[in-house]
């Protein structure tokens, strides 16, 4: 018996997007589909080179202090050196590179130096893949971010705010805001689709499990025992990412109702944790195969006091080589790298067919400036993670050709996914290392 995701949800209030599953496959008598998933995680201000860059080469490289929580995914990932982003320095138009770092880490074009409306900047190596893929999926991307979206605004010396908090381009003056809110991007995964709806069944406080909980119990007692096993995992994880929403909106309950941003946790890295899961829920839900992640805009100036660092993260980057500010810098990048370990061990946790969602991954990680304190865009701190569904070869380090294009990286990953490109930017052929 055929046992389709339709049947498995009609008649339900909300529409649950539902993991891989063989049983779907073998009813059908079709191998089960793995599809290559994209995703891109910026981090800000650089960080302290000294404690980023790992020693050794190829397959026998050490990883550096900052690298240590990825200690347990050694052979997941690649740390890439060489990689530019000249259109990311100033090129005749002055100030302004924590903007131009988050405008071109995506698109390698260089931004026009406008506050006004007029801003340009290209279309970014995301948004190539959606045009492509996106019909393939429900959401044919998803962008996340921690900060408030900006469209418009002065920001770094005289670019427009749009710069400077976007990562993800349309087209050449359009950027695709980020979603900074966990429950709002919650309902764009798992929602009904229907506002009203959603709001009432958020006036009840009942889950979006407690719609499907019949429906999902008889179509487990229908699935091998290994499917079993993974609509457990899966069940569980979105009950428990919309708990943790909860929890969040719960603890701003004392601040008036106009200025609560709802789902929002008080808790930075927590904040970091939901997002990161929530793009996991994504990949595994096959709802998108494209998404990012700006875990702070450039330029952010973001105390740290969990990790007793209480001066400003952008301040710090100025460090001028004081070594207590380099020190603080190297605390603010092993806990970016330990939020990264996280999401990526949640994606080797998760069976996919004979391997797992990270197999099928390819996971770019890095930011748009090297250090902070001279504000270089080349040789940029960049890892590469996952397989790529068997077509890359993780666990290196990877020397590029000094002066090598970021956006030669972008479009090999681009070619990996199966989609057309002839240049991402300024890029100059693929990549053939990874």
């Amino acid at each position: 018996m055929i046992h389709s995701r339709r049947r498995f949800l009609k008649g339900v209030a909300a529409t649950l997007a539902l993991p891989s599953l063989d049983s779907f496959a073998a009813s059908t008598r079709v191998a089960a589909a793995h599809p290559t998933r994209l995703g891109f995680v910026y981090i800000p201000n650089g960080v302290n080179l000294e404690k980023w860059l790992p020693t050794g080469s190829g397959r026998d490289f050490e990883l550096s202090e900052s690298m240590q929580p990825l200690a347990g995914l050694r052979d997941q990932f690649s740390v890439l050196r060489h990689l530019d982003h000249e259109k990311a320095f100033a090129n005749g138009d002055g100030a302004g590179d924590h903007a131009r770092a988050n405008a071109t880490f995506l698109t390698g074009c260089q931004a026009r130096k406008t506050a006004g409306a007029d801003i340009e900047i290209g279309i970014s190596v995301d948004q190539i893949a959606a045009r492509q893929i996106g019909h393939r999926t429900r959401l044919s991307s998803l962008e996340l971010s921690t900060d408030p979206p900006r469209r418009s605004g002065h920001c770094d010396s005289g670019y427009s705010c749009a710069y400077q908090f976007n990562l993800s381009w349309l087209d050449e003056n359009t950027p695709a805001p980020a979603e900074r809110d966990p429950r709002l991007v919650f309902e764009k995964l798992f929602g009904s689709g229907d506002p009203k709806q959603d709001a009432r069944r958020r006036s009840y406080r009942k889950s979006i499990l407690d719609f499907v909980h019949e429906d999902a119990k008889r179509m487990q007692q229908r699935l091998g025992s290994t499917d079993r096993g993974k609509m457990d995992e899966y069940l569980t994880a979105v009950r428990d990412i919309e708990s943790r929403i909860e929890r969040a909106e719960k603890f701003r309950f004392e601040v008036p109702e106009e200025n609560r941003p709802t789902g929002v946790p008080e808790s930075y890295k927590e904040h970091i944790r939901i997002q990161f899961e929530l793009m996991a829920l994504a990949f595994q839900t096959d709802s998108t195969r494209i998404s990012t992640f700006m875990l702070a805009h450039d330029g952010s100036n973001r105390p740290f006091p969990e990790l007793d660092v209480h001066s400003g993260h952008h301040e710090l980057s100025h460090h001028r080589g004081n070594q207590d500010h380099l020190e603080k810098i190297a605390r603010i990048d092993a806990f970016y790298v330990e939020q990264l370990a996280v999401f990526l061990e949640r994606l080797r946790n998760t069976r996919e067919g004979e391997g797992n969602l990270l197999d099928h991954s390819m996971i770019v990680y890095g930011g748009g400036i090297a250090d902070g304190n001279r504000h270089n865009h080349d040789d940029l701190p960049v890892l590469l993670a996952g397989g790529g569904s068997g077509q890359l070869d993780p666990g290196r380090l990877i020397e590029a050709e000094e002066g090598t294009p970021m956006t030669n990286l972008y479009l090999s990953l681009l070619d990996k996914m199966g989609v057309e490109a002839e240049r991402v930017g300024d890029s100059t052929g693929v990549l053939e290392s990874i």
